[in-house]
């Protein structure tokens, strides 16, 4: 696993503490059209985890994108705490950018306790991530075909090593399935915090993710006549997250329609193991 990236998830996801409850974080710019979503996502997560109680760990989150933000400006978290039982916590996290609401999160933290426990949810056959090239070669060897933004912008997305099954047809209009599988893990080591973990994960779980839908009509996500952007966004976690090791992002989008698409998504262990569940949808619109 490399280990000299200058640009690091870990640092994305360290939070400014300006009084209690009130938390800044600081942005990359991706050189998508607007702030990308996994970053607010993560972040406001990670907020949230500083005012829990010691040893709850987060076991979903339900989110909703408000306006779109601006990736060359901090974003301020302002953190409520809505309940705290005898096992379960309940915290709502808004995101603001001068001074609007872009962004809400509630999250829901328990103590850990044993269960009943089944898992009815197959990790699909696919190449295995050692024979999956990664996203980043794609994008160097097709260096001249991505946007003048995405091409300064390649660095800020080293740190999540994403390696896309059939992944050079992102840069064709091919037709084909609404189904997509990518391998990811962190570029650098993430030590045991399991906090750290699930906030990189949830800011890995917004790649390529709405993009699905666009797979069956033969757009693609550069298109200058689509508008798309994320709606919601909300996420379950089944069992620790280890984004030092190899996760399969298993996604699918059921339906779209009305200019929106939604996708689902089930993220898998190397051992099988139903880790963690998305589901978003968001606006696909074509303007012309």
């Amino acid at each position: 696993m490399e280990q000299e990236n200058e640009v690091k998830v870990a640092s994305l996801l360290e939070l400014e503490t300006l009084e209690q409850g009130l938390y800044r974080g600081q942005s990359w710019d991706l050189g998508f059209r607007a702030l990308f979503g996994g970053q607010v996502l993560g972040q406001a997560l990670k907020a949230a985890y500083d005012s829990v109680p010691e040893g709850r760990i987060a076991h979903s989150f339900h989110s909703y994108f408000l306006l779109p933000g601006d990736a060359k400006l901090p974003v301020v978290y302002d953190v409520e705490v809505v309940r705290d039982g005898k096992s379960f916590s309940a915290r709502r996290v808004k995101a603001i950018q001068n001074g609007r609401n872009i962004f809400y999160m509630t999250a829901s933290f328990q103590q850990p306790e044993a269960g009943m426990q089944h898992q009815y949810a197959e990790m699909p056959e696919v190449p295995a991530p050692e024979d999956v090239e990664s996203d980043i070669a794609i994008y160097e060897r097709n260096f001249k075909n991505i946007g003048r933004r995405m091409q300064e912008a390649l660095s800020y997305h080293r740190p999540i090593d994403i390696r896309t099954v059939d992944g050079i047809t992102a840069f064709t209009t091919k037709n084909d399935k609404p189904q997509r599988y990518t391998w990811l893990r962190a570029n650098e080591d993430l030590g045991n915090l399991q906090a750290l973990h699930q906030a990189a994960l949830s800011y890995a779980s917004d790649y390529h993710f709405l993009s699905t839908s666009l797979q069956p009509h033969g757009v693609q996500i550069n298109d200058r006549n689509l508008a798309i952007a994320t709606i919601d966004h909300a996420m379950w976690f089944h069992r620790p997250v280890n984004m030092n090791e190899w996760l399969l992002y298993a996604m699918e989008s059921p339906a779209s329609g009305g200019a929106r698409g939604l996708v689902r998504g089930q993220l898998f262990n190397q051992q099988g193991e139903l880790v963690a569940s998305t589901m978003q949808e968001g606006l696909m619109r074509m303007t012309d």
